[in-house]
């Protein structure tokens, strides 16, 4: 039996306050139906992260995967790039 393939997207930590968990904001562009103009979209997903050298503004991979809670679906898969 063949797994569907996850959904990854990349964004950046904006919280770590949780244990075992982060909030990843991921950007993306979207243009405006009337004005046609490109827009700036952010959404928060919630992340499994078994790693403490997390910190925020690190840009990670998350993962979709089954439910892990009430609001976590995602789980950390890399860190792309350190915060300055």
């Amino acid at each position: 039996m063949e797994r569907n393939l996850r959904k990854e997207r990349i964004g950046v930590v904006v919280s770590t306050k949780m244990e075992k968990t982060i909030v990843v904001a991921v950007a993306r562009k979207v243009k405006h139906p009337i004005y046609g103009k490109f827009v700036n979209k952010t959404t928060k997903f919630a992340a499994e992260c078994l790693d403490a050298t997390i910190h925020e503004g690190d840009t990670v991979r998350i993962m979709e995967t089954r439910p892990l809670s009430k609001t976590k679906r995602w789980r950390l898969v890399e860190i792309i790039e350190r915060a300055k």
